[in-house]
C-alpha cells in the first residue's frame, strides 16, 4: 500500500520495509498473536538486519505497533513517525459496524458495493474508476479477511494510556484533516503524553494521506528527519 510513498522517500533516505506477520499467510492465526508479539517481531527484524537507531515510520495499524515498540524499547530508535493513529481505539458506531462485518460476514473480494466504503479512508467520495481508488482496493483485498478481522480486534483492545510517557524518542504525529478513523481527542492525547512530539495535520486529506497527498507528507517527513 505504501509503495508510492516509499518510492518518493527513497530519493532522500535509505528505506527498508517488511511484511507483518500473517500478511500473506492466514494460517498464522493458528498461533494467536498480540500487538506485543508484532513489536517483538520488529525488534528481531532490526537486530537480525543490524539496523541501529533508525527513524521508524509506521502508518495506521502499523502505527499501533510503532507506539508499542517505542514504549518498550525507547532507546532503540532515533526518531518516530506515526500517521493515522491515536492514543487508543475509540468505539464509535462506524468502527463497531466495520468490526462486525469483518468478523461475521464473508465478503466478496473486490465488490463495487463493498468498495464504496473505502471512501471513508479517503476522507471523501472518490470515483471507483480512478487508478488510485483501484490501487487501494486491490491492495486491501490482498490481505485475507480473517487477518483483517484479527487486526481489527487487536486495535479494539489497543490503549497506550500512561505508557505513552515511556516514549523518549522525538516523535512526529501525522494526521489527515478529514481522517474519520482517528479523533482529535485521540491525537491531542498522543501529542500531549509523548514528551517530545510534534503534531502536524495534512489539510484536505483522510486516513490515506500518504497516498493522496504524498508530496506534502514527504516534505513534512523530510523537515522532521
Amino acid at each position: 500500500m505504501l509503495a508510492p510513498l516509499i518510492r518518493e522517500l527513497s530519493s532522500h533516505f535509505r528505506v527498508i520495509s517488511y511484511q507483518l506477520r500473517g500478511e500473506s499467510a492466514c494460517f498464522a492465526l493458528r498461533r494467536p498473536f498480540e500487538i506485543l508479539d508484532l513489536a517483538a517481531d520488529l525488534d528481531e527484524f532490526l537486530s537480525t538486519q543490524r539496523i541501529e537507531s533508525p527513524i521508524l515510520m509506521r502508518v495506521s495499524f502499523g502505527g499501533l505497533i510503532a507506539l508499542e515498540y517505542a514504549a518498550r524499547f525507547p532507546h532503540r530508535i532515533e526518531k518516530l513517525i506515526v500517521q493515522g493513529v491515536g492514543a487508543r481505539f475509540e468505539k464509535d458506531l462506524l468502527k463497531r459496524v466495520a468490526g462486525m462485518v469483518l468478523s461475521r460476514i464473508p465478503l466478496p473480494a473486490d465488490s463495487p458495493f463493498i468498495n464504496q466504503f473505502f471512501n471513508l479512508l479517503f476522507g471523501g467520495p472518490q470515483k471507483q474508476s480512478t487508478p488510485l481508488f483501484r490501487f487501494v482496493t486491490r491492495q486491501c483485498w490482498q490481505t485475507d479477511q480473517s487477518m483483517m478481522a484479527h487486526r481489527f480486534q487487536l486495535a479494539e483492545r489497543f490503549n497506550m494510556g500512561e505508557r505513552l510517557q515511556r516514549i523518549r524518542t522525538k516523535t512526529l504525529v501525522l494526521s489527515g484533516e478529514r481522517d474519520v478513523l482517528v479523533s482529535n481527542r485521540g491525537l491531542e492525547e498522543l501529542n500531549n503524553e509523548i514528551r517530545d512530539s510534534l503534531l502536524v495535520q495534512i489539510p484536505h486529506s483522510g486516513h490515506l494521506a500518504p497516498l493522496t497527498h504524498t508530496e506534502r507528507v514527504v516534505k513534512t517527513i523530510g523537515a522532521f528527519a
